[in-house]
C-alpha cells in the first residue's frame, strides 16, 4: 500500500514526534513559534535523518512513500520563475539603455568637438573685426588730426608752414619761434615737424638755455632720422651735453654721429665732432 504525504507532512512529522517504529504521525495542532538556535537546528537535522533512513526502509520493504509537491511550495516556485522572467527583462532593457547611453555620449563627444572648433573659429572672427575695427578707429583719429592739422596750418601744408616759419624768424624771433612750435605740434611727427622742434632748440640754446636746447635736440633725434640735418643736430646735441658736464652722454651721441652720419657729412662737422671730442675727453 502506498503512502502519499506533502513535504510540510514530512518537516512538521520530524519537527514534533520523529519516526516511531516506522510510522510517520502528522501534527495537527498549530504549533508556538520556535526561537531556533544551535541546539534545535542539531535536532531538526538528526530527526531529518532519521526521517530519510525510514522512508529508504519502506522503500526497501516495497512500501514506496510517495512525498507529494506542496501547493505553495508550487506557487512559489511559479513565482520565482516569474521573477527570474522579469529580472532577465530588466537586464535586457538595462542592456539597451546603455547602448544608449553609449551612444548619446559619442554623439555627445562629437558636439562638444564641433563646438569647440566653432568657438575657435568665433574667436578669430572677433580679432579679425576687432583689427579692423581698431585700424579703422585710426585712420578716423589720423584723418581728425589732418583735418585740425588743416585749421591750424597757415598754408594747410607741412613744408610751407616750416618755410614761413623760418623766414618769421629771421625778422621776428618770438613770432618766428611762436610759428615753430606751432609746426612742431600741427604737424608732429613729420620730418617738417621734427626739424621745427630742433630749431626751436637752436632758439633756446641762443637765449643761454643750453638744458632746455639739449631736450630739443634730443627730441628731434628720437629713433636716428636719415634727415639731412641729423647728423649736424647729433653734434649739436653733444655739444651741448658736453657744456652741461655731462661727457659720457656726449661721448655716446658722438659715437652714433660716427656710426650713422660721419661718412656722409662735410669736413666741417668732422672737425667740431674731433673737437667735442676732446673737450670731453671720450676715450
Amino acid at each position: 500500500m502506498k503512502r502519499r504525504l506533502t513535504f510540510r507532512t514530512l518537516a512538521l512529522a520530524a519537527v514534533a514526534t520523529g519516526v516511531i517504529g516506522g510510522a510517520v504521525v502528522a501534527q495537527t495542532q498549530p504549533l508556538p513559534a520556535i526561537q531556533w538556535d544551535v541546539r534545535r537546528l542539531d535536532n531538526l537535522d538528526r530527526n531529518v535523518r532519521r526521517l530519510e533512513r525510514a522512508i529508504t526502509q519502506r522503500n526497501a520493504q516495497g512500501e514506496p512513500v510517495l512525498v507529494e509537491s506542496d501547493p505553495e511550495l508550487v506557487a512559489l516556485q511559479g513565482r520565482v520563475s516569474q521573477m527570474d522572467r522579469r529580472l532577465q527583462d530588466m537586464e535586457q532593457t538595462v542592456q539597451r539603455v546603455n547602448g544608449d547611453l553609449e551612444r548619446l555620449t559619442f554623439q555627445l563627444d562629437e558636439s562638444d568637438s564641433d563646438n569647440a572648433a566653432l568657438r575657435a573659429r568665433l574667436a578669430d572672427a572677433e580679432g579679425r573685426l576687432r583689427t579692423i575695427e581698431q585700424t579703422r578707429e585710426a585712420e578716423e583719429a589720423a584723418a581728425r588730426e589732418a583735418e585740425e592739422a588743416a585749421t591750424r596750418s597757415p598754408t594747410g601744408d607741412a613744408v610751407a608752414d616750416l618755410a614761413a616759419a623760418r623766414a618769421l624768424l629771421a625778422t621776428d624771433p618770438a613770432r618766428g619761434r611762436a610759428a615753430l612750435e606751432l609746426v612742431a605740434s600741427t604737424w608732429a611727427d613729420t620730418p617738417s615737424g621734427r626739424e621745427a622742434v630742433w630749431r626751436i632748440g637752436d632758439v633756446i640754446r641762443a637765449g643761454g638755455d643750453q638744458a632746455g636746447a639739449v631736450q630739443q635736440y634730443a627730441t628731434a633725434l628720437q629713433g636716428w632720422p636719415t634727415a639731412p640735418w641729423a647728423g649736424e643736430v647729433t653734434l649739436k646735441l653733444a655739444r651741448g651735453l658736453e657744456a652741461t658736464n655731462r661727457d659720457a652722454q656726449a661721448c655716446a651721441a658722438l659715437g652714433e654721429y660716427d656710426r650713422r652720419y660721419a661718412a656722409s657729412s662735410t669736413p666741417a662737422l668732422r672737425q667740431i665732432a674731433v673737437d667735442t671730442r676732446t673737450r670731453a675727453a671720450c676715450r
